[in-house]
Parts: structure tokens; C-alpha cells; sequence
């Protein structure tokens, strides 16, 4: 149980005065301090049996008086019994640089909060000691065997699917022809040997730089019987390739499912091993966080790397849909070469359903996938009020029906919340701009990419701060979601393994180290997460969570 205690004063202070303090007296039983403020993101507590005298200094940077020199002192804590704790001249002293503050009124304000327990922490959740040695990502050669083409006149070739409208009765098949248009049919069935159904696909082209792209060809099976194989073949003659899905069951509350989470892949040695981790999974569909090919990091955005990643993700992508979340290395923005099209490699290879969301762009959209609603946002579309993403999100989580999709996942490429000294902070204006509707619809999960390591939060929100409240800090709430970075598919740039210290209070756990992670669905009530790690050549489960359903079973869960 928490309440609030009014023995602490607040007060506002001017610079003009050279030491600050708040004197705390009072008598607490069983109880703990917790001590919120905007400076140092800080617990102390203080046991009623342990301690007869403390004293603890603790320094910090203050995000809320930049420049600010700032730190805490407990001298006396006397009294100690079985019963309770006495404080007696206890201060808190905050001491400012006047030079830097001038003559500026800030206001600080402290909350003094009782909680039943005993810990003394200044730290967040645990970052691992596993040390993954740090050895330079490679991609792997152009003749590596993942890379080769198939065998025939003009194959078919980079094969994958995706789900093709919303609600998971349709799914778009892709692939490529290198040398000529060939067959654009896609026979399908039940049987292997029966493929009597096909549909025929729309065919496109493009060029960027000095590259011409192969035949790319988009098809749309509709229709589709939920919770069913069926078997596809495309090409021709000697190049007729099949392939085989799975639909997803019908979408109701307690349609268990799994999903897997991969992000940030490229194409290394690490990126292989991780694929190979992820398909010696049960998962059924790949949510996939952004940063693909990483074309882009060659000279001139050498497309040809486009087509080796297609390559080597069809083993898994041919088999499974790959739900698309586009990420910075997708814009392939580069005026300087002559392309001022973003995005344009991913649009023409990568399709998504956005129609079938009402989306007006194939960045944002949303699928019903078993008893889960998925919610694709991007981070490097335009999101401020009134933009066509902004309009759309608002309008989607409105319509969620958690009776009977009641797993609300979001996927974005930035991370909002990373204790990681790469990317720092670079989603934080999207952070500012959809954190409080995720929040108020309950949102269970939210995965990212980008930062190539992986971290779990705890459940927290940063929804409270109007620029002249202070209240700018993150603070535990059970109606956010959990945030997780999921960026360690093994890319070219490698491990970002440089962490900001002290581990924030908001992290539960983070690690620098490739991998992949699980997200299997029970039923409405609960999901078990787990995230496995690229350890000696084998998946190793690091981290793991049950998850407890914000809507029908909204308890303490992180």
C-alpha cells in the first residue's frame, strides 16, 4: 500500500542562496523512504534494524536544472528499534553552481512515499555480466552459400510473404525474376500435388544509381481458410518453385500464438546465426523491427546487397509471414547520388496491407493477427498533430476491441525509452507525441529496433511533465507498456555496447549481445516472453517475462 506522508516541507529557493536544505523529522513504522525528485534518479531506504547510523551521499546530473550541481546527504539516523525509525535533524541538501543559475527561481519539489519493505537501491534492474567478446561484424561474401541463387533459367528468387489485409485471410506473396518477367502466376492449394487455385501478380521494376532491379512481382491470395496449409508454387518449367504457409487461426481472445521478435538483421556471420537460432524456434510469424539489408552502408547504396538479403531471409520468410517495420536504413535517401526517393528499394520489394487499415501509407499500419492487434508506426514519417500518421493512430486505438483482440502490441524502429549511449534519446520527440495513448489504451508491449543490444523496462510512463511542472521523470505504471529493444540481429555496425551509467530505474535488464526473442501468447490472461541470446553458437534464454493482459488481467506484472 502506498500513501503519502506531509511531514516533508516543500519550499522554493533562489539562486542568491549559497546551501539549501529540507529538515525531515518524524516517526515512521515498518516503513522504507522513498525519496522522488528530479535530480538524481535515486531510491534510498533505510532498514528499521539494520541501521543505527547512515550516511550516504549521492551525486547526479539534473535533467530538470541543466548545469546544476546536485547531490543528497543523510548524516543522522538515530533511534533505530524494532518498532520504528526516528529521524532527527535528517537533511537533503541541494547545492546549486550560482554562476550558472543566476538569478533564476527554480522550484523543487520532493515526495515523501512509504512503502512496506526493505532495499537500499540507486540503481535500475540488472545488467547482465555476460560479456560477449567483442569481435567486428562481418558481412558475410557474395558467394557465401545463403546467397546463391537457385537452380534454373531465370528462378524465381528472394521469396517471401506477408500478411496481406487485416484481419489474416489474405497473404501477399513476393518474388523476384533476375533475367525477364517470366511467369507472373501464383498456383496455390491445399495438397502439394493439387495447386488448382492461382492469381496472377502485378509486376514492377526500378532503378537506383547505376543499378537496374530484377523483375519484382507482388501477388494477393484472398480468401484464405483460417488455420490452414497451404502449398504455393511460382516460376516455371524447370524453375517452378513451391513453398508451403500456415493462416493464422481466426481472431478471437483466446487464440494462443507465437510470435518471433528479430530486428536490425542485416547480412554478417552473426546475422546467420542468428536466423538459424530463430528458425529452430516454434514461432509462426516474424514481427520484424526495422533495418534490413543495410544496403545503404556500401558505396552508392549498392542495391545488389538488396538482392543477397532476399536471398538469404527467404529461407524463413518464404515459410512464415515477415510483418514489415521500416527503419532508417530502409530511407536510402541520397540526393547526392541523384535518389531523393526515401524508401524507394523497400517500397518497391517489401509490401504491406496499409490499405486494409485505412492507412494512406505502407509505413504505418495495423493487423489482427490470432488474439493479438498489431500496431506498425513509423519513425521517420512525418508524426506531428494533424500529419496523416498522427490522424491514423489516433483513429486506430480507438477502434482496438480488447474483448476480442486483447494483446495490443506496437512495433516502431526508435526506441523510446534506451539506456544505451547510441541513438540516445532520438525517440524522444515521438516518445512526447504518443506515450500518454499508450498509456490510456493500455498498450501490453511496445518492441523497437535501432540500438544494436537488447533491454527490457518495467512498466513506466513519462506523461506527467508540462514543461514547468518538473515532473520529468519516468514513474512505474501499471497501465504502460512494457518497452523492448530488440536491435541485436547481428548487423555490419556490430554490438552497441556502451551503456549510460548508473543503470536507469526504468530498466529491468539489459544486455549487449546478438539475438532473437519469442513472444508466445496463452490465451487472454497471459504471454510468456523470452529472449535468446547468440552464445557459442547456441540460443540461450537471458531474459524472460510472463506477461499479464492490461485489459483482462491488469496486475503488477514487472
Amino acid at each position: 500500500m502506498l500513501y503519502t506522508s506531509n511531514i516533508l516541507e516543500q519550499k522554493k529557493y533562489t539562486s542568491n542562496i549559497p546551501s539549501h536544505y529540507l529538515t525531515i523529522k518524524g516517526q515512521l513504522s515498518k516503513s522504507q523512504l522513498n525519496f522522488s525528485c528530479c535530480f538524481p534518479n535515486c531510491i534510498f531506504s533505510f532498514n528499521k534494524t539494520q541501521f543505527i547510523s547512515c550516511a550516504s551521499i549521492f551525486h547526479g546530473y539534473s535533467p530538470c536544472f541543466p548545469l546544476a550541481s546536485s547531490y543528497l546527504t543523510y548524516p543522522n539516523l538515530i533511534n533505530c528499534s524494532s518498532q520504528s525509525i526516528s529521524l532527527s535533524s535528517t537533511h537533503i541538501k541541494l547545492k546549486t553552481r550560482r554562476e550558472m543559475w543566476g538569478n533564476q527561481r527554480y522550484g523543487v519539489l520532493f515526495s515523501l512515499v512509504f512503502v512496506i519493505g526493505f532495499v537500499v537501491r540507486c540503481n535500475g534492474g540488472i545488467t547482465s555480466a555476460y560479456r560477449r567478446q567483442l569481435a567486428a561484424s562481418v558481412d558475410m561474401p557474395l558467394d557465401a552459400d545463403v546467397f546463391q541463387p537457385p537452380s534454373g533459367p531465370n528462378a524465381p528468387q528472394q521469396v517471401h510473404i506477408t500478411q496481406g489485409n487485416q484481419n489474416g485471410s489474405a497473404m501477399i506473396v513476393s518474388w523476384v525474376t533476375p533475367d525477364a518477367p517470366g511467369s507472373n502466376k501464383v498456383q496455390y492449394g491445399k495438397s502439394k500435388d493439387d495447386l488448382k487455385m492461382f492469381v496472377m501478380a502485378n509486376i514492377t521494376q526500378y532503378t537506383y544509381y547505376n543499378y537496374t532491379s530484377g523483375y519484382i512481382h507482388h501477388a494477393l491470395l484472398n480468401g484464405l481458410e483460417f488455420d490452414t496449409l497451404y502449398y504455393y508454387a511460382v516460376g516455371e518449367g524447370q524453375a517452378l518453385r513451391t513453398f508451403s504457409f500456415r493462416t493464422p487461426p481466426q481472431v478471437g481472445p483466446d487464440v494462443p500464438y507465437t510470435f518471433g521478435l528479430i530486428g536490425d538483421l542485416g547480412q554478417t556471420y552473426d546475422s546467420n546465426i542468428t536466423l538459424s537460432h530463430y528458425e529452430s524456434s516454434y514461432a509462426d510469424t516474424v514481427l520484424f523491427v526495422g533495418d534490413f539489408s543495410y544496403a545503404d552502408n556500401y558505396p552508392n547504396h549498392d542495391n545488389t546487397r538488396w538482392d543477397t538479403w532476399g536471398r538469404f531471409t527467404e529461407r524463413s520468410a518464404a515459410y512464415q509471414p515477415w510483418i514489415w517495420t521500416t527503419g532508417n536504413h530502409e530511407l536510402d535517401y541520397a540526393p547526392e547520388i541523384g535518389e531523393s526517393m526515401p524508401y524507394k528499394p523497400m517500397t518497391h520489394r517489401y509490401p504491406t496491407p496499409y490499405q486494409s487499415s485505412g492507412s494512406t501509407e505502407p509505413f504505418w499500419y495495423s493487423i489482427k493477427r490470432a488474439s493479438a492487434h498489431i500496431i506498425v508506426l513509423a519513425s521517420y514519417s512525418a508524426y506531428g498533430k494533424y500529419t496523416p500518421q498522427y490522424v491514423w493512430l489516433q483513429a486506430e486505438l480507438a477502434k482496438v476491441n480488447r474483448t476480442v483482440t486483447p494483446w495490443l502490441i506496437v512495433l516502431v524502429h526508435s526506441p523510446w525509452y534506451n539506456s544505451y549511449n547510441y541513438h540516445y534519446m532520438e525517440g524522444e520527440t515521438m516518445r512526447v507525441q504518443f506515450e500518454e495513448w499508450m498509456v490510456k489504451y493500455k498498450v501490453d508491449v511496445v518492441f523497437a529496433g535501432h540500438v544494436h543490444a537488447y533491454e527490457r523496462s518495467h512498466r513506466i510512463a513519462n506523461i506527467a511533465y508540462n514543461i514547468t511542472n518538473g515532473l520529468c521523470m519516468p514513474t512505474a505504471n501499471q497501465n504502460a507498456p512494457v518497452y523492448i529493444t530488440i536491435g541485436d540481429g547481428g548487423n555490419i555496425e556490430g554490438l552497441a555496447s556502451n551503456m549510460t551509467e548508473p543503470q536507469p530505474s526504468y530498466s529491468a535488464f539489459r544486455e549487449a549481445s546478438f539475438g532473437h526473442a519469442i513472444f508466445e501468447i496463452k490465451n487472454r490472461t497471459h504471454a510468456y516472453y523470452t529472449w535468446h541470446r547468440n552464445q557459442d553458437s547456441k540460443a540461450v534464454a537471458a531474459d524472460s517475462m510472463w506477461f499479464n493482459n492490461r485489459y483482462f488481467n491488469p496486475t503488477n506484472d514487472s
